[in-house]
């Protein structure tokens, strides 16, 4: 069991992240997320005006902004269109999910007219939470590479089989959407993101979504281009992918990203195998279940979880504990509370006496 540091001055939560995410060993296991929703920090009764105030409150390492990009009209029924021509539904949740698309084969990319990545408003409450965590707290950005705004832009059924058989169409709606997106990356480092988060989705909970060759094919020089990117500009790279990664792992690895998130438990994402296979490579976040367990679950429940995770991952470094996706509406305030007390209270590094 980890044990907590009596002679050694702790770490600030900036420092804790970025020992965590180069495989070294901080003072306690930092804990984060990129997506805390409203409703769950209300739930806490504290008062709190932000994600920043509730960080400092609760002993969170890890703060959170995402690229923003606004509805552009308004549609019956609450429905409304966005810069990137999708349409949605509204939905319960921050993150919401368009329900048709504004490309297909028969579009002409040229004249499709592509959001403005220096749009005064595209780094979302970025700024502000970089001037108000003072390097106290790490900041994370939050953005997708190309992967999930061109199945957003075609239909994922659409996209998929245009992999197929229209390559060269989707190569060139790839590049053009990771063209956006990875000038946004830079952006964001340069105003002050400690961390970018990757935030497109390869699989289900059984695997790819398309075979690992066409993901090599497709995909990878994309995120490797976004890895490049962020550390040339100075920060870290986290790849966030739901699901069973094992077939594509060894490739999102090449991609030369410093962490993977979140290693869902409900999808084969054991944390011991991954620790045993990649741990000297990535950085690993994860792996609390946010779907049953921080939902409807006891609070013991939780608490083993966490400490299960910890003794799986901790070991050497290299591990940041967070949800299975996100802090999303259906959390529980109190179980997320026993998730963040369960990791100070199993989280500390035992350290000879000097």
């Amino acid at each position: 069991m980890l044990v907590k540091i009596m002679n050694k001055k702790q770490l600030t939560s900036r420092e804790r992240i970025f020992t965590a995410m180069s495989l070294k060993e901080p003072d306690r296991v930092p804990i984060g997320e990129f997506a805390i929703d409203g409703k769950v920090i209300a739930g806490f009764n504290k008062g709190y005006d932000d994600v920043v105030d509730f960080a400092v409150g609760e002993g969170l390492d890890m703060v959170g902004a995402t690229a923003c990009f606004r509805k552009v009209r308004g549609m019956k029924g609450g429905c409304y269109i966005d810069e990137w021509g999708c349409t949605y539904a509204p939905g319960a949740d921050v993150v919401h999910h368009p329900v048709k698309g504004a490309i297909t084969l028969e579009t002409d990319l040229d004249r499709y007219e592509l959001p403005d990545p220096n749009a005064p408003h595209r780094l979302g409450g970025l700024e502000r939470l970089v001037e108000k965590s003072a390097g106290a707290v790490a900041v994370n950005f939050h953005s997708r590479v190309a992967f999930m705004w061109s199945v957003f832009l075609m239909g994922m059924d659409n996209f998929l089989m245009a992999m197929a058989l229209e390559p060269e169409f989707v190569h060139r709606l790839l590049g053009k959407v990771a063209e956006v997106n990875i000038a946004v990356i830079r952006r964001a480092v340069r105003v002050g993101a400690d961390t970018i988060s990757l935030g497109d989705d390869y699989c289900s909970n059984k695997g790819p979504l398309m075979s690992p060759v066409m993901f090599r094919e497709f995909l990878l020089p994309h995120l490797r281009r976004a890895s490049q990117t962020i550390h040339e500009e100075g920060a870290k790279c986290i790849k966030h992918c739901d699901g069973n990664l094992w077939p594509i792992l060894d490739q999102l690895a090449e991609a030369g990203i410093d962490c993977i998130n979140p290693l869902e438990p409900m999808a084969n994402m054991d944390m011991a195998e991954v620790k045993k296979t990649y741990g000297a490579k990535l950085c690993l976040m994860g792996n609390i279940d946010c779907g049953e367990l921080l939902c409807h679950a006891p609070e013991i429940e939780v608490e083993r979880a966490v400490r299960e995770c910890i003794r799986k991952g901790a070991a050497g470094g290299g591990l940041i504990v967070s949800s299975s996706n996100s802090i999303h509406s259906g959390v529980s305030p109190r179980n997320y509370a026993a998730m963040i007390r369960a990791v100070h209270k199993y989280g500390w590094y035992r350290q000879e006496k000097s």
